[in-house]
């Protein structure tokens, strides 16, 4: 059975990976790494993504951990990532994801 992501869900982590042209983007000087969400109800929410502490800075990938409130509304989110180094800014691709009502 798949996993779904339900309304109050806390602590649902997103993985996003960081390209340009198809190749990965060293985040290690990210002096912002910022994960935007646009709910249901088109509000935006921005919080700030993490480095995996796996190394995976140098293979573009960034996470965050959801909290109370993020995930608030039953139906599609988009999610995109921005990442800002010194050699420019990035944006992911933008994700589409279903939140479930519980019973």
């Amino acid at each position: 059975m798949a996993s779904e992501i339900h309304i109050d869900d806390v602590g649902t982590r997103f993985l996003m990976t960081v390209k340009d042209d198809g190749s990965t983007v060293d985040i290690s000087a990210a002096t912002i790494k910022q994960v935007n969400f646009r709910k249901p109800s088109d509000t935006i929410i921005n919080r700030t993504g993490s480095v995996l502490g796996d190394g995976s800075s140098t293979s573009g990938v960034m996470y965050y951990d959801t909290v109370a409130g993020d995930l608030d509304e039953a139906g599609h989110y988009k999610l995109q990532a921005k990442v800002a180094i010194p050699s420019g800014t990035y944006y992911t691709d933008i994700h589409t994801f279903q939140v479930h009502c519980n019973l």
